[in-house]
């Protein structure tokens, strides 16, 4: 099921609206994001609960499914992809540099997928940004290496 995208970013800042935004006609589908990096805005603007990010902090499932859908319905979208975890070059939290959360929103509900990613911070973030579209390209039933937008 094709239809609308929103995105909800913390770990990688914008990268995954940027990427998206790359292929032509991106505009005919994507509805645009949401970059959270504070956890007062993960609530007030994604509408996670506060009370999650106080108990788990923010490198969690339930917290990236709450962006991902926060993203999907204030944008107004069928479809919302969030990106939250450690990039380093430190711990945060007592999570490893490395660990992603990316949460995928739809109309049938929410999942998230847990990833150790290697490297740098560049090389997290970019890892991150590549996950996100290969598990919404899964979701949505294209190959990997398709443009599912």
């Amino acid at each position: 099921m094709a239809g609308t995208l929103a995105v909800a970013e913390s770990l990688t800042g914008g990268a995954l609206a940027a990427e998206i935004v790359s292929v032509p006609g991106a505009s005919q589908v994507f509805r645009g994001g949401l970059v959270l990096y504070a956890a007062d805005l993960k609530t007030a603007l994604a509408g996670v609960p506060a009370a999650l990010l106080g108990e788990r902090g923010p490198v969690d499932p339930d917290v990236a499914t709450a962006m991902a859908d926060g993203a999907r319905v204030r944008c107004g979208a069928v479809w919302g992809v969030a990106t939250t975890g450690v990039a380093g070059p430190e711990s945060h939290g007592g999570q490893p540099v490395g660990t992603v959360w990316l949460g995928l929103a739809g109309p049938d509900g929410a999942a998230a997928q847990r990833l150790r990613l290697p490297g740098d911070r560049a090389e997290v973030r970019a890892g991150a940004v590549r996950a996100a579209l290969r598990l919404l390209g899964e979701r949505l039933g294209g190959r990997e290496g398709d443009n599912v937008w």
